[in-house]
């Protein structure tokens, strides 16, 4: 599940060159937790079939 990916794919074409990989990762991360909460039962449906399974997180 690339949801993640999409929604960040034009953050380094944004991205400032004085800020630090960490507040990078931190960002990319609460974007993750973003669209997890949006697309949360797409994910229950999903689990019903492979439980366990969560969206990667491509950072």
């Amino acid at each position: 599940m690339r949801l993640v990916y999409s929604a960040l794919r034009n953050i380094n074409q944004q991205e400032n060159h004085t800020t630090s990989p960490a507040t990078i990762l931190s960002i990319r991360y609460k974007a993750y937790q973003a669209t997890c909460q949006k697309y949360d039962r797409e994910i229950v449906a999903i689990q019903k079939y492979l439980p366990g399974w969560t969206p990667a997180f491509n950072y």
